[in-house]
């Protein structure tokens, strides 16, 4: 047998082997869940999203489960939940998790390949199958699929954006339908607009055209996520006008900041403060770091030819920003850890460095160890209001980590910078994209 065919050979074989690794996790992960008795608190929302569509019923007077939980997301959203009326509870339930399940291979696939790195010496679909028999066990990945949220989904729609080639019709629909399903992955197509007017200026300093695969992509985005407005404003005319003009300014509506579950700058500003309210005393930091983290996002799009992995840093900084500077980013929201976390392990084998190793190793197993729920959290008296400092840190652990990431990735990609100030700009939206890319 010759070098190719017995490659392909093993290839096979370790993903055969990965693939049944993955089923059998995914199996253990599906009865953990039923052996503790997960809520599915936030679909059972959604299902009565849907059927207030179905009946026509006021969307964002219900209230649902003994929580009391309304509906925060735009009518769009709702829309997408009325075949969740179709079946049975139980039957909803499964299909949900089976479903979280499947995204959430999809999610480690679309990491891999905006990575493009042949990871770990395997092909990428055992690669991935690897890493989600792993993943699922992480907490956001738990904590997604034990509320039955939609965390997974809105990151595949936006990685599988940020992997198409610049003349892909649909490029741009995948970020352009997240933001419409719920506001936050709207980042990404500011992203493309910021990097694509920095290119067009380039591109006319040169005398040629202004218009740029970011520019149209981000305009695909913009176009997308408006069809999702008139959707869901055409099947329910008065929750869009009540959503558009009311509910999208209510802070009130998505839950306690304070919280414990709330992983963003405006949860540690609340706990920090002990205050339900921290006012504007969150709000200069987060724009700060908001602008940091788009102008470093923006710099490492630009940078595909002079900084491995650029696409990549783009998007996961982005990702990483929007959880820290939305109001409220619950700990299920970072999902976006597991690209993080994919990242920092491909520049760890590509580098060579124990540093960067032991980096990502630790920042993997900070999202497994669930630190966040170490203290008191979820009484009716508000212990999240008297934390010490210790607990301040446990209960702060994803901004803590979301905001090394982002200090880590300023200096990585303003050195590519620095090592070639007057290379290409040449972003992976102006050249094609491989399933793999043979990066060193």
């Amino acid at each position: 047998m010759d070098a190719p065919a017995a490659r392909s050979r093993e290839g096979r074989r370790a993903t055969l082997v990965a693939a049944g690794l993955c089923l059998v996790s995914f199996v253990a992960f599906f009865v953990a869940q039923r052996v503790a008795q997960v809520t599915w608190l936030d679909l059972d929302v959604y299902r009565a999203e849907g059927w207030a569509i179905r009946t026509g019923d006021s969307l964002y007077d219900l209230r649902v489960t003994e929580h009391g939980l309304p509906a925060t997301y735009p009518p769009f959203a709702a829309l997408l939940f009325v075949p969740l009326t179709w079946v049975g509870v139980g039957t909803m339930r499964v299909a949900a998790t089976v479903g979280n399940l499947l995204l959430l291979l999809a999610l480690v696939y679309l990491s891999l390949r905006l990575i493009g790195r042949r990871p770990w010496g395997l092909p990428v679909p055992a690669a991935a199958c690897a890493a989600a028999a792993v993943a699922v066990w992480c907490e956001p990945v738990w904590t997604t699929l034990r509320y039955g949220q939609i965390n997974v989904l809105l990151a595949v729609l936006v990685l599988w954006d940020q992997t198409r080639r610049a003349d892909h019709r649909w490029a741009g629909v995948g970020i352009g339908v997240a933001a419409g399903i719920k506001l936050t992955p709207a980042l990404f197509a500011v992203l493309l607009a910021v990097a694509g007017g920095v290119l067009a200026v380039r591109r006319l300093r040169r005398g040629a055209p202004a218009w740029n695969g970011l520019l149209r992509r981000a305009a695909v985005a913009c176009g997308a996520f408006c069809g999702t407005v008139l959707v869901g404003a055409l099947a329910a005319p008065g929750d869009s006008r009540r959503f558009w003009t009311e509910v999208v300014f209510d802070k009130s509506r998505a839950g306690r900041v304070e919280g414990t579950a709330n992983q963003s700058l405006r949860g540690v500003a609340a706990r920090a403060l002990h205050t339900v309210d921290p006012g504007g005393a969150w709000l200069w930091p987060a724009l700060l770091i908001g602008l940091v983290g788009l102008v470093t996002a923006v710099a490492a799009l630009l940078a595909e030819a002079r900084l491995p992995h650029g696409r990549a840093w783009a998007a996961v900084v982005c990702g990483v920003t929007a959880l820290l500077v939305s109001p409220i980013s619950w700990s299920h929201h970072w999902v976006w850890a597991v690209p993080m976390v994919l990242l920092l392990a491909a520049e760890a084998a590509r580098r060579r460095d124990r540093r960067w190793v032991a980096g990502a190793v630790a920042t993997g197993v900070l999202f497994y160890t669930f630190a966040l729920w170490w203290v008191p959290h979820f009484r009716s008296d508000h212990p999240e209001l008297r934390q010490s400092l210790g607990q301040m840190l446990l209960s702060g652990i994803y901004p803590g980590i979301g905001l090394a990431f982002l200090t880590l990735a300023a200096v990585v990609v303003g050195r590519a910078w620095l090592r070639c100030p007057l290379g290409p700009l040449i972003p992976a939206e102006d050249r094609p994209v491989s399933a793999l890319a043979r990066t060193p």
